[in-house]
């Protein structure tokens, strides 16, 4: 039987409801620091999540707002300042607000670490934004933790791509059938499936009713055991476990095997 080896962390959404309480924050902060009148509610932020990526959303957007810039590279120009601007703020906010983790993650990291399980970050989010959030939860050591960190700009293309899976699993050395990635939206469960990696869903605020294919499992987060798909078994403590992982891991490896 094969072993699970590894768990390959995306970021915002899944370690963190990043999203909508720094990201889209730190991006309405930025507009008004620049002198800008645009501003993101939490819906319309929502629905720019479409797009994967700080500053390809600002690009994305400014294709149909009135005040942008006309010319493309005047765009450009004004993405860059934007997203570098959202990035301070995001880890000003992230060190005083002390944006928590979901619950659940950081006691499944360290069964991880008490196993022997290594663990990867695989996200299009920049360093900087994992650093912010991660230094936090995990101290000035926090890159000890994972034997694989890969972030946006470590990639030409971002998710729904496979690239930063594929990177990750050649930094870790092992095929795709010997790790679990997870996730929390339709991009990052397409990315890992197109790197051919098993995948398990911790559904985020902003996705909590999206469509999600091809999942190993699919629930509301590693803090309960109900709601799960495949379901689990109720147990003394209430969230999900290593083993529940390694459970559904083994699971989609013996359907994989079937002529």
């Amino acid at each position: 039987m094969t072993r699970l080896e590894a768990l390959l962390w995306d970021v915002d959404g899944t370690l963190a409801e990043t999203e909508r309480d720094g990201h889209r924050i730190a991006f309405n902060r930025a507009f008004e620091a620049l002198g800008l009148q645009w501003r993101w509610s939490e819906a319309q932020y929502g629905e720019l999540l479409c797009i994967t990526g700080g500053r390809e959303r600002l690009m994305h957007y400014m294709d149909s707002e009135p005040d942008a810039p006309p010319l493309a590279e005047d765009r450009e120009a004004l993405a860059h300042e934007l997203h570098a601007k959202k990035n301070a703020i995001y880890a000003k906010l992230v060190n005083s607000a002390g944006i928590p983790l979901r619950e659940g993650v950081r006691e499944l990291m360290h069964e991880c670490r008490e196993r022997g399980v290594r663990m990867a970050i695989a996200t299009t989010t920049s360093r900087t934004n994992v650093e912010a959030l991660l230094r936090v939860h995990l101290g000035p050591r926090w890159s000890d933790w994972f034997t694989a960190i890969v972030c946006g700009e470590d990639v030409q293309r971002k998710k729904p791509d496979p690239e930063v899976f594929v990177q990750a699993l050649r930094t870790l050395g092992i095929p795709p059938h010997q790790a679990v990635a997870i996730e929390d939206s339709p991009a990052g469960v397409a990315a890992a499936r197109a790197a051919e990696c098993p995948v398990v869903v911790t559904r985020s605020t902003y996705f909590a009713n999206a469509p999600i294919k091809g999942a190993t499992a699919v629930g509301p987060g590693l803090h309960s055991r109900s709601g799960w798909r495949p379901a689990l078994a109720p147990m003394t403590g209430g969230r999900v476990t290593f083993d529940d992982l390694a459970g559904w891991f083994a699971q989609a490896s013996a359907l994989s095997d079937i002529p």
